[in-house]
């Protein structure tokens, strides 16, 4: 996924976004590549080790085992030296996205699973009546209609 030194500037981004550890930093990638790419614990704990070596980041003070690591006045300045790369990069990330997943896709599907769940139960607990039908197509109609309604 990454050349030589590529995975450093997107992890100094992301930890200059907000102060972050390693598994906060694999999940952030994994989630930007639509699940596509997570990076191992292996490849990224020794590049925190680099980058905290090089003075772009320091530890701070955290809950528990994790080190929690921010960005430091070396590591944003280095940012904005390397802006362009690191807009590629992050471009690139994105681009590895399935389709459907940069246009909404998946949580359109979750929502029309959590819908049909939500009959599916209603109907085997309590069984369906001539009110429950009308009240359950209006509320179905209704949403429809905002749906076509969204701009």
């Amino acid at each position: 996924m990454f050349g030589s030194g590529e995975l450093r500037l997107v992890l100094l981004k992301l930890i200059a976004d907000e102060p972050r550890h390693g598994y906060d930093l694999i999940r952030a990638i994994e989630e930007r590549t639509g699940g596509q790419y997570a990076p191992s614990p292996g490849v990224i704990y020794p590049t925190l080790t680099m980058l905290t070596d090089m003075g772009l980041i320091e530890e701070q003070a955290a809950e528990g085992s994790r080190k929690a690591y921010a960005v430091t006045a070396e590591g944003t300045a280095h940012l904005a030296e390397n802006e362009a790369e690191v807009d590629a990069l992050f471009a690139r990330l994105d681009e590895a996205k399935p389709r459907e997943a940069r246009h909404g896709g998946a949580n359109i599907r979750r929502a029309m699973g959590n819908l049909a769940s939500a009959l599916r139960n209603r109907v085997t607990h309590e069984g369906f009546d001539e009110v429950l039908v009308h009240e359950v197509t209006a509320i179905l109609d209704e949403a429809a209609q905002r749906i076509e309604r969204l701009k």
